[in-house]
């Protein structure tokens, strides 16, 4: 996606090109192959979901065809992680890889070491601290419930873009709020949770045992692999 003369521009395949992805069975089956993915375009030439669908189907509210729609879908099926995983940009990593970038970019810590180490903000802490009694939480109510707002603590959005990075939060779903009457109105909102209570301990820090440069080394040689023209800079930026 690029912002040219005033307008938004998607670059999505050819409509009749045989190996667009046409559904969101076959984003994931494609993610699983790839091993992680961005959702959009980037500097890195096809790398991305945009450039692997038609450009036509973006934000029509079709969920048979919207991959913007796929996302949500594709979260919700916990068969691939989502998140801002990607140089603080959305995209999505599959259960095979999603333990190898934990190791790195956690560094082997759980968030409760790392802060016990003073490598881990104070806000961070009071978003953290929610998943030992919540196991889902939406936007918004985490903002609240850990302080975040006008009177309180600043850059909220940040610090949960942090966590997506540093692999200690994931998007569980996206929802509608409901009213008292349990009517759903306005758009979706995201929900957060972190990997463990998705997949369990065990299968997130399945690559704890290796040391955390192995494991970026691995996406390193990934990368390579899949696109050999992509630069060290630009794989540093977006994967590391």
């Amino acid at each position: 996606m690029a912002y040219e003369n005033g307008d938004w521009i998607m670059h999505g395949t050819a409509w009749d090109n045989p190996n667009r992805i046409k559904t969101v069975d076959e984003l994931i089956t494609y993610v699983d192959r790839m091993g992680f993915l961005p959702l959009f375009k980037n500097e890195i030439e096809g790398f991305s979901v945009e450039e692997h669908v038609s450009a036509d189907y973006w934000w029509t509210g079709n969920v048979e065809e919207d991959p913007w729609e796929w996302r949500a879908v594709a979260a919700r099926s916990g068969k691939v992680a989502y998140g801002k995983f990607f140089g603080k940009k959305a995209g999505f990593i599959s259960l095979k890889w999603l333990p190898y970038f934990v190791n790195y970019r956690r560094n082997g810590y759980d968030f409760d070491s790392l802060y016990e180490e003073g490598m881990a903000r104070q806000r961070s802490k009071l978003i953290m601290d929610l998943f030992e009694t919540n196991e889902e939480l939406f936007s918004y109510e985490m903002k609240s419930l850990a302080g975040f707002g006008k009177s309180g603590e600043k850059n909220f959005s940040g610090i949960v873009t942090e966590l997506q990075m540093q692999t200690y939060l994931t998007v569980k779903d996206f929802r509608c709020r409901t009213n008292k009457k349990g009517k759903e109105y306005g758009m979706s909102v995201a929900i957060y949770t972190t990997p463990e209570t998705l997949w369990g301990y065990d299968a997130v820090t399945a690559a704890y045992a290796e040391e955390p440069e192995q494991s970026k080394q691995r996406i390193i040689t990934r990368m390579k692999e899949l696109y050999p023209t992509a630069t060290d800079a630009q794989i540093k930026k977006l994967c590391l």
